[in-house]
C-alpha cells in the first residue's frame, strides 16, 4: 500500500491553518522542499527551514503567514493523486481563480508554477493548486 506524501503534507499545512498554528514540521523529501519553496516564492508561506535531527532525518519546518488574523493560504488542493494523475500542457492550464492563484506543476524541468510553466512552454503533472 502506497501513501501520498504530498497529500500529507497539503494536509499538515491545511490542519496548522486550522487551528492558526505559528509552524508546523514534516519530514523532509525534495519535492515537499521545492514545493516549500514555490509557496514562499509566491508570498503564501512566511518561510521555511530544513533541520537535521541525526545523521539521516531531516524535516522542514514550514512557517505559516497569516495577515490580519486570516491566513494567507485560503485552499490548497491536490490534484493529481496516486491514483488519478492529472496531466496539463502548457496551452491548457487554467489560470486559478482568476489568475489570483497558482497551480503548482511538475515538470521535466522541475517544478514550477502555472505562470512560469506557460513563459517555458512546458506541461506536465499537475501537483496542486493555492489561493
Amino acid at each position: 500500500m502506497s501513501r501520498d506524501t504530498i497529500g500529507d503534507f497539503l494536509t499538515v499545512i491545511r490542519n496548522g491553518l486550522m487551528v492558526s498554528k505559528a509552524f508546523i514540521v514534516i519530514p523532509h523529501s525534495k519535492m515537499k522542499f521545492d514545493i516549500a519553496n514555490i509557496l514562499k516564492q509566491e508570498g503564501f508561506i512566511r518561510d521555511f527551514t530544513v533541520l537535521e535531527e541525526g545523521p539521516v532525518k531531516k524535516t522542514i519546518k514550514v512557517t505559516l503567514k497569516y495577515m490580519d488574523n486570516e491566513s494567507a493560504i485560503h485552499e490548497i488542493t491536490r490534484i493529481s493523486t496516486p491514483g488519478r494523475r492529472s496531466y496539463s500542457n502548457s496551452t491548457s492550464i487554467k489560470p486559478v481563480i482568476g489568475g489570483l492563484g497558482i497551480s503548482i506543476l511538475s515538470t521535466n524541468q522541475g517544478l514550477m508554477t502555472d505562470k512560469k510553466a506557460k513563459a517555458l512552454n512546458v506541461g506536465g503533472e499537475v501537483v496542486c493548486t493555492v489561493w
